[in-house]
């Protein structure tokens, strides 16, 4: 039995929503431009194109942030991302602010085990989250989230790190309709063409880690997410039991990751509890 095909995604409705929610978002908490850090990846070759769409591409600042195992190929991209959407881009090399605090654990840059990895990609990560940070201080610019809904749901990124942001555009975007509308508003082929990676580790790419192709993913979290089915619909699909307990067990063990931080209750109002509206006053 097939599975069924990804979520897709209506394009033109797409870009005027994100284009109006990045740009009435970003100017209703006091801000009038916007930094992100640019992967030569997908993601944010489809933020910054949102971006420069939605706020003008002089009032963006891509920064790409390579380390010294980086593959080259990821700078090359950022560079032609920024160009294509007519944003500056500033290139911060994050080596030895990463290589500084390794160095602190003796045995850890030499580590090549999976844990290892891990360890070193989340450094890096939050590295990268805080010179976004800071030149977001230093740009009175809000920082654009790049992780889109498969990501988040699967957990499949660095809290602190690449899941940080002043708002996120994409992040109800499955991978497939991060592609199609990346497609549509003209990302630039090589990058369409490029196989998902963090580029944390030397051959590491999304796919290979998470264990099956973002394809089959997006369309299992779509009908278990959106559409609500349950493991018997899921079956009858097509999906696996092994594979739909795998999924759903990784989509509740990362439930912390999309959430503010939980708050213990002493007061009649506590911050994301009880004191919380439907709608943000803006400034």
């Amino acid at each position: 039995m097939s599975l069924p095909p990804p979520p897709q995604c209506n394009v033109e409705l797409a870009e005027r929503v994100l284009t109006a929610f990045l740009r009435e978002e970003t100017q209703k908490v006091g801000f009038q431009r916007a930094v992100l850090g640019l992967s030569g990846g997908i993601d944010s070759g489809l933020v910054i194109e949102l971006a420069a769409r939605a706020i003008g591409p002089k009032n963006v600042l891509a920064i790409a942030m390579p380390y010294r195992t980086s593959h080259p190929d990821s700078l090359r991209l950022a560079k032609e991302s920024a160009a294509h959407a007519g944003v500056a881009l500033e290139t911060v090399d994050i080596s030895d602010v990463v290589d500084a605090h390794m160095a602190t654990v003796p045995g850890l840059d030499e580590d090549l085990s999976k844990l290892g990895n891990l360890r070193k990609g989340n450094i890096m990560s939050r590295a990268r989250m805080t010179t976004l940070f800071d030149r977001s201080a230093r740009e009175h610019a809000l920082v654009y989230g790049t992780s889109n809904k498969t990501e988040l749901m699967l957990g499949y990124g660095t809290i602190f790190g690449d899941m940080a942001s002043g708002i996120n555009p994409i992040g109800d975007l499955y991978k497939s309709q991060v592609y199609a509308l990346s497609r549509h508003l003209g990302v630039p082929q090589s990058i369409l063409d490029r196989p998902p990676s963090a580029d944390l580790w030397e051959g590491q790419t999304d796919e290979e880690e998470i264990g099956h192709s973002y394809d089959t993913v997006d369309a299992f979290l779509y009908y278990s997410i959106d559409r609500r089915f349950n493991r018997s619909d899921l079956k009858q699909l097509g999906f696996e039991g092994e594979l739909i307990d795998r999924l759903q067990q990784r989509v509740r063990q990362n439930q912390y990751k999309r959430r503010p931080p939980i708050i213990a209750k002493l007061a009649a109002r506590t911050v994301n509890l009880d004191y919380r509206y439907a709608r943000d006053w803006g400034v």
